[in-house]
């Protein structure tokens, strides 16, 4: 009975009962040293449960953050309901040299990260860079974005804020001009980060105020994330709504609306111009016509009948055509015979 609890204590067993007691999440590596091309197991314990990791070969201890990673060659797993997980891992030589070590890291959630140290067989190996900046910086007040956006950015403008931290140092020694990385998500995708240095000196012990510049994408619109990292962790992460670009929808719908209309417009002014104009027919053409058994011979607006019954103009009527019968009679005076 003995041997066989003995045998169950695994040192797997007792890696995660001591991080599941120190609260702390823990990584193990089935090989100490390995060369480009091969492949190694890691396994974890103490993550937090259905939780997406990333697994990356970095150089210099990745004091450097990610740039000094093999991001092209990493790996996604995603731990259990126990929080623990098993990849396999591919060896690749990172930017930088070693001492080598393999990082894993949340991608979503909470940040929380565990290094375990490895040996990439023929990679270069050099003397960590000393830290330029020094002291331990930690947030000490809830971060906020401030700014607004202007009317470009209704039309499309890249949206931009400002990222303001109260950082305190925790450390020995002053912190001078500390390079931070800030970082932009969306929905599930991983951070996008982007050095930035902030000019100035947080002393030991003592508290500063840190303004970074965010600015997404143009055309960005919806959910993100801004996250502030110093030194490999993650300080902050911050919500971000972004608004929809409504001016460039506005200007798409007027757009399919006046185009068409124009050219409507112009295809018809050119359809009224090189159309043939038809000559207007003279009002003084004559024509013959018959009538009520009379040939009428009509000239501009006049008429005149040819059959010589001396009948009345058009303008007379019959009651006031004057007489068409002609006397040479003379009036004989009263009395005459």
């Amino acid at each position: 009975m003995c041997v066989a609890l003995a045998l169950a204590v695994t040192p797997d067993a007792v890696a995660g009962a001591r991080s599941r007691a120190d609260g702390e999440p823990t990584v193990r590596l089935s090989e100490k040293e390995a060369g480009k091309g091969g492949a190694l197991t890691v396994t974890g314990r103490g993550w937090r449960p259905k939780v997406l990791l990333t697994l990356l070969i970095c150089g210099q201890n990745m004091i450097g953050g990610t740039n000094s990673c093999a991001n092209g060659d990493g790996r996604a797993v995603r731990t259990d309901a126990h929080g623990a997980f098993r990849k396999s891992l591919p060896v690749a030589e990172p930017p930088k040299p070693c001492p080598c070590v393999v990082h894993v890291a949340t991608v979503t959630g909470a940040a929380a990260a565990a290094d375990a140290a490895f040996k990439v067989a023929g990679h270069p190996v050099a003397p960590l860079p000393e830290e330029r900046t020094g002291g331990r910086l930690a947030v000490l007040a809830q971060p906020r974005l401030s700014g607004s956006s202007g009317l470009l950015t209704w039309f499309g403008a890249p949206p931009q804020r400002e990222l303001t931290v109260t950082v305190g140092n925790l450390g020995s020694t002053p912190a001078k001009d500390p390079v931070f990385e800030v970082g932009t998500s969306h929905g599930v995708f991983a951070p996008q980060w982007e050095e930035q240095q902030w000019r100035g000196t947080v002393p030991a012990g003592k508290k500063a105020e840190v303004r970074l510049p965010v600015e997404l994408a143009a055309g960005a619109h919806g959910d993100y994330l801004v996250s502030l990292k110093y030194g490999g962790k993650v300080l902050v992460e911050q919500p971000w709504g972004v608004g929809r670009p409504w001016g460039v929808t506005l200007f798409w719908v007027l757009l399919c609306v006046v185009v068409p209309t124009a050219v409507f417009r112009v295809g018809m002014a050119i359809v009224d111009r090189v159309r043939p104009r038809r000559t207007a027919r003279r009002a003084g053409r004559r024509r013959t016509r018959t009538a009520g058994g009379r040939r009428t011979r009509t000239t501009g607006r006049s008429a005149a009948t040819e059959d010589g019954d001396g009948a009345a103009l058009p303008w007379f009527t019959q009651d006031t055509a004057p007489s068409t019968t002609t006397s040479t009679e003379r009036p004989t005076s009263k009395g005459s015979a």
